[in-house]
C-alpha cells in the first residue's frame, strides 16, 4: 500500500513519474485548490450575479486583444532593449557603461506608474495625442527592459573566464564568442526569470489605463462600476490573463529543457 501510495504521489529526477501518477496529483492539487476557494467564497455569503456582467462581453472581448496587442509589442521590444542594455553594461567605453547603469537604477528604483506619468506628459503627449497605444507599449518594454538587462547580464557573467579566454585562444571575434560560448550558456540561467519577467510585462499593460487605452483592466473597472458585480467583473480578467501568461510559462519551461546539457 505504501510502495504504491509512494510511486503514485512520489517523484525524482532518476524516478520520474508516470503520465497516470502525474494526472492523478494535478487533479488532487486543484480538487484541494477548488475546495478552499469554494470555501472562501461560501463564508462571504456573496450573491452571484453574472448576467449583467455577460452583457458587456463585448467590451470584456476588445479590452483582452488590447492587452494581446500591448503585450505582443512590448515583449520582443522589451527583449531587445535589455539585451542592448546589458551590452552596454559591459562595454569598454565608460560613459556608455554609466548612462546604461543610470537608466537601469532609475527604471528598477522608480514605479511603473510614476514613470507612465512622467513619459506620456513630458515625452509622448508632446508628439501626438494618438499616440497612446504604442507609447503605452513602449513605456512598459523600458520599464521591463532594465529588468531583463540585469538578468541578461547576469546570466552573461556568470560564464566562466576560462572558457572566454579558450574563445579567445583559438581566435574567436567579440561577436562569436558572444554567438558561440556566452549566449548557448547564458540561456539556460535566463530562461526562468525571463519566463516571469514576461508575465509581469502582461500584468503591468493594467496600470495603462491610467492613460486611456482600453484594455482588460479598465474594461472591467468600467463594467464593475455599472453593475455593482465585482467579482463577476474581475475574475474573467484574472482568468483573461492567465490563459496568457500560462503557455509564456509553458513555453519557456520547454526552452528550458531543450537547453539543458550535462556540466
Amino acid at each position: 500500500m505504501i510502495s504504491a501510495l509512494r510511486s503514485a504521489f512520489f517523484a525524482t529526477d532518476r524516478e520520474p513519474a508516470s503520465l497516470l501518477a502525474r494526472a492523478a496529483s494535478f487533479a488532487l492539487a486543484l480538487g484541494v485548490l477548488s475546495l478552499v476557494c469554494f470555501g472562501a467564497f461560501s463564508a462571504l455569503s456573496y450573491h452571484w450575479a453574472w448576467g449583467p456582467v455577460m452583457g458587456y462581453w463585448r467590451l470584456f472581448w476588445r479590452g483582452w486583444l488590447t492587452t494581446i496587442g500591448i503585450a505582443a509589442l512590448a515583449l520582443p521590444l522589451s527583449c531587445a532593449i535589455g539585451l542592448a542594455f546589458a551590452l552596454l553594461r559591459r562595454s569598454a567605453f565608460l560613459p556608455l557603461r554609466y548612462v546604461a547603469r543610470m537608466y537601469v537604477e532609475i527604471s528598477r528604483g522608480t514605479p511603473l506608474l510614476v514613470q507612465i506619468y512622467f513619459y506620456w506628459y513630458i515625452f509622448g503627449q508632446q508628439l501626438s495625442r494618438d499616440f497612446r497605444f504604442l507609447a503605452g507599449a513602449l513605456i512598459l518594454s523600458l520599464f521591463s527592459g532594465a529588468y531583463l538587462s540585469e538578468i541578461i547580464r547576469a546570466g552573461i557573467e556568470g560564464i566562466g573566464q576560462s572558457q572566454l579566454e579558450s574563445a579567445r585562444a583559438i581566435g574567436f571575434t567579440r561577436a562569436q564568442t558572444y554567438r558561440y560560448v556566452i549566449f548557448p550558456q547564458a540561456i539556460r540561467q535566463i530562461l526562468p526569470p525571463f519566463a516571469g519577467e514576461f508575465a509581469s510585462i502582461i500584468k503591468n499593460s493594467s496600470l495603462l489605463s491610467v492613460l486611456g487605452i482600453e484594455e482588460f483592466a479598465l474594461a472591467a473597472g468600467s463594467v464593475s462600476s455599472v453593475t455593482l458585480g465585482y467579482f463577476e467583473s474581475y475574475l474573467p480578467v484574472a482568468l483573461g490573463y492567465l490563459i496568457l501568461t500560462l503557455p509564456i510559462s509553458l513555453w519557456t519551461q520547454s526552452l528550458e529543457k531543450r537547453a539543458r546539457f550535462e556540466t
